[in-house]
């Protein structure tokens, strides 16, 4: 391998040369070490404060072991890890900095290949992110989802037990004592949420992309055939490097269409709508957010599981998996597209079975039916779209007209949700504003509201609710999300009145404030946008830069592939 980009580093001339090499002699590697062999990265986003990602440090130990055997030299090293369950007031906030961490490190070190370890909710596509844009040869392992929650006989999910369990808690139908057996009872092993959250929905869309080994993205952190194909992915990387088959061959037009179409058969996260525009600009392909809704209408949601349907992730990957979905979904997806593996789709997944027909149904037996994917809602409160999880939201909702009740602070709402005085009733519309990229800053999961305790009391399990924040992949409701643009940069969201009248058409893909034309615009003209007020470091940098939710909420200057060269000499 004379084209190594690490032979830059350690086959430099005089002092240059002696430097790489005799500081990580410090390590214990052996001569041959620099001799040839491929360096292989080994990018770490394990945290103690990312509890998803708690068990990467051991996966790392499994990837070594085949990035050794199959003749390469492995380095692990450290980015900056985000945990959604942890970092306030998102993770979102951090995903671009993760991305920029692992491209920097990867540009600035004797690297030939990476093998990424990520799992919780916005590690998986900042390590997409910071991959796409160096484009060295490159595979992603995520940590599996956690084994499924249990409770007095039955199963609970994660997040989406949360919202169910302190809804019914507010209400008084749960007691303390129950809250906090349950809340025991609820990740009970490691990995990543085991509903279709995020997290489990970018693993499976990312190995549907082609970046992750077919067949690994749902098996169960616990199971012991995580160890076996992260030892897999290790030897995988090495060859991927001698045949220089880099990301920019495999994220395809094809493949993202290819992962639009699998996001609504899964029923999963709105969140990918974000992670899968902002990785088409990095790595230049076109994509944008009608995508979603066009090419998904075809797709019916086959696959029962939270927060849309009954099951959790351990009960699909012993269905089958995605093998199992991509098996019913046929020539729905493009079967020709290239992974990591160098292998096709259809000769990666020939032979793929399906254990269990109710978590992954039959194509013209769904668990919903074409259609009720993604919806992308235009119209004068949106006019560069915002989007609605049809699976998750309830039918009688789905064409509404009702009375705007206003909050653009969340800790308010909160507030005045607890308030048995407020003037609300069941067919109004909840609007949460300034919480978009700019306007929190992050654009955080707060958008799925906590119904009014008045309306919990009186039987009220779901209402409209529309912002210009994200929800958890984990949640449910008829919730529009990702109003774009955002209120804080003088957005139509920002002009809407509490008693306003907000019609959601989502048959019709509509979204409408029934004011005139004249005077939304007399409206706005009198609002001064309200960015957040940052003032230092990494909050400054965002807010200045980042990109509305359309655009993937990445940073301007971030867009487009620079491939990694070897720098400048320090010496």
């Amino acid at each position: 391998m004379s084209d190594l980009r690490s032979r830059g580093w350690f086959d430099a001339p005089s002092k240059n040369g002696i430097l790489h090499r005799s500081w990580l002699r410090s390590e214990g590697l052996p001569d041959d070490s620099f001799t040839g062999r491929p360096v292989i990265g080994i990018a770490q986003s394990w945290s103690e404060l990312t509890p998803c990602n708690a068990h990467l440090r051991e996966v790392a130990e499994h990837v070594k072991r085949g990035v050794w055997q199959a003749g390469g030299v492995p380095f692990e090293f450290p980015t900056s890890s985000i945990g959604e369950t942890m970092v306030r007031p998102s993770a979102m906030l951090l995903r671009n900095l993760v991305a920029m961490d692992l491209e920097e490190t990867l540009r600035g070190n004797p690297v030939d290949g990476v093998v990424l370890l990520a799992g919780c909710d916005k590690t998986t596509p900042a390590y997409l992110l910071g991959a796409a844009s160096t484009d060295l040869p490159s595979l992603l392992v995520t940590g599996g989802p956690m084994l499924n929650g249990r409770w007095r006989g039955g199963t609970v999910g994660s997040g989406t037990a949360v919202w169910t369990m302190t809804e019914d808690h507010r209400a008084g139908r749960m007691t303390d004592a129950d809250l906090a057996e349950a809340e025991s009872c609820m990740s009970r092993s490691r990995g990543h949420c085991m509903t279709m959250g995020t997290a489990s929905t970018m693993a499976l869309l990312t190995e549907v992309l082609g970046m992750q080994m077919p067949g690994t993205a749902e098996l169960p952190a616990d199971d012991a055939r995580r160890r076996t194909t992260s030892h897999l992915a290790g030897r995988r990387i090495v060859e991927m490097v001698a045949e220089d088959l880099r990301p920019s061959a495999i994220l395809t037009r094809e493949a993202f269409e290819n992962a639009v179409r699998v996001n609504a058969a899964i029923g999963g996260s709105t969140n990918a709508v974000v992670h899968l525009l902002a990785l088409a600009r990095r790595i230049g392909v076109p994509l944008d957010l009608d995508d979603f809704d066009s090419l998904a209408r075809a797709v019916p949601t086959i696959v029962d599981v939270m927060p849309s349907g009954r099951f959790l992730m351990e009960d699909f990957a012993y269905a089958g998996g995605l093998g199992a979905v991509l098996g019913q979904l046929g020539d729905l997806v493009h079967r020709e597209t290239i992974g990591v593996s160098g292998r096709t789709l259809d000769d990666a997944y020939a032979g793929a079975q399906r254990w269990n027909t109710e978590v992954i149904r039959d194509l013209d037996e769904p668990f919903q039916p074409a259609g009720t994917g993604t919806a992308v809602l235009r119209g004068n409160l949106a006019p560069r779209g915002a989007v609605l999880k049809q699976s998750a939201a309830s039918p009688d909702l789905m064409v509404h007209r009702g009375r705007a009740l206003v909050w653009d602070d969340y800790e308010d709402y909160l507030r005045d949700a607890d308030d048995p005085e407020l003037d609300v009733q069941p067919g109004d519309v909840l609007v949460l504003r300034g919480a978009g990229p700019k306007g929190y800053p992050g654009m955080p999961e707060i958008a799925n509201l906590p119904l009014p305790a008045k309306m919990l009391a009186a039987g009220v399990t779901d209402m409209v609710r529309i912002s210009d924040a994200r929800m958890s992949g984990t949640s449910y409701g008829t919730v529009v999300l990702h109003v774009c643009p955002e209120s804080a940069v003088g957005g139509p969201l920002a002009a809407v009145r509490s008693g306003d009248t907000i019609e959601l058409d989502v048959p019709g893909r509509r979204l409408q404030l029934d004011i005139t034309d004249e005077e939304l615009a007399e409206r706005l003209s009198s609002i001064t946008p309200t960015p957040w007020p940052a003032t230092r470091g990494y909050q400054k940098l965002y807010v200045d830069h980042v990109l509305q939710a359309d655009e993937g909420a990445d940073f301007d200057f971030l867009v487009g592939v620079e491939p990694a060269t070897i720098p400048r000499r320090s010496q």
